[in-house]
Order: structure tokens, then sequence, then C-alpha cells
């Protein structure tokens, strides 16, 4: 029997979070955007706090799996379709961090954001931000479990056209196309970082594409 999906409210963010920097704490975005600068946990934690913190801004989807215990070892952050505007104290939050990080940070940020931008379809639809599993829970098929949820919630809700998401491993590409998603983009961010965007329609669309 596969473990239990939850909906993460927003007062358990901070879990979140923790799970998320455990699972990216190695990840291809965050040491281009972070470059070499010393404290790499610390500005990890505000980088992926940023993003966590947007989503509880826009009331977005946030997504769980506990253990045997009741910890979150697994997560997923998805953007609903439309999308919320948030809040002006979400502005004068993003400023600070980015304050903290350093502007050349930024404009790392902003070049990945411009590079794996624009291929993913103008219809409303879901965007999985991000996704990972404790590194401490890899190999039991948590990241599956996930997929599969979020797969499930997009097909009950008629004002989404599908899932649409970025990879930054290599070794994801095949594994995103076996779950149904096809390749809408590829690009090169910076010599030793490049994306890929995919897109998962919804059944409906599917059944209508064929």
């Amino acid at each position: 029997m596969s473990p239990a999906v939850q909906v993460v409210p927003a007062s358990q963010a901070e879990e979140i979070l923790d799970v998320l920097c455990d699972a990216f704490s190695d990840y291809p975005v965050m040491r281009y955007v972070l470059g070499s600068k010393p404290d790499y946990a610390s500005r990890l934690r505000a980088l992926v706090g940023l993003f966590v913190g947007a989503r509880v801004a826009r009331e977005d989807l946030m997504l769980g799996v506990r253990d045997d215990t009741g910890s979150l070892v697994a997560a997923a952050l998805v953007n609903l379709p439309g999308g919320k505007i948030p809040p002006l104290a979400f502005e004068t939050f993003r400023q600070s961090v980015w304050a903290e990080l350093g502007e050349e940070e930024r404009r790392r940020y902003e070049a990945y954001g411009t590079a794996s931008n624009g291929f993913h379809p103008d219809e409303p639809h879901h965007h999985l931000g991000m996704i990972g599993v404790r590194a401490s829970h890899h190999g039991q098929g948590l990241g599956r479990v996930l997929l599969d949820h979020l797969h499930t919630v997009v097909e009950a809700d008629p004002g989404s056209g599908g899932v649409s998401l970025n990879t930054e491993l290599p070794r994801n590409v095949e594994l995103y196309k076996y779950f149904g998603y096809r390749i809408t983009g590829h690009a090169r961010v910076a010599p030793d970082l490049e994306t890929w965007a995919f897109f998962r329609p919804g059944q409906a669309r599917a059944v209508d594409a064929t």
C-alpha cells in the first residue's frame, strides 16, 4: 500500500522547507545561483525559503508524505492554474532575501528564469515547481507517489490543462517521459547548466488530441 499524500498547510511550511533543503542540497540550479561563497547551507535555506514562501503567499498547493514517525520525508510545490497575486508583504520578503544572497546571485537566478520560461502552454495548468525526497528515504518510490497524486488532482480539475515542470538533471529526462511527459523545450543556461521543460496534458486534453 502506497503511503498517503497530504496537503501541507502553510502553518507547516518549515517542514516543507526542511525536506526540500535536504533534497536539493546539491541540485544544479542551487549550485549555479548560489555560487561558491561560504555558508552554503544557510544561503540554500534562504533561497529555497523564497520558493516555499512564494507558494504560501499565493496559496498554491504544497503536498507531502510522512513516514511512520510522522516526520515529513517527501514534498512537492505546485503552482495552481491561474494563480493568486501575492500580498505586498511578499515583495518585501523577496527583496530581503536577494539583499541577503547578493546581486550576482539574483542575476544568475534571473538568467535561469529567462532560459527556462516560455516553453510551457499558455492555457491554465498546474506547474510542478519542486519535488523532492529526503536522502534518507531515497529508493522508496515516494517521488512517484507524489507524482501520481498530482496527476489525480489534475484529472479532477476541469480548469487545468495538465502539468508542466522543468528539470536540470539529464537522468530525469527519460524518467519524466516514462510518466507521460513530453519535452516542450530545452535551453543551456550556462556552460555547466541546462534545463528541459516538460508538459503532461490532462487526460481529457490527451483524448481530444488523438
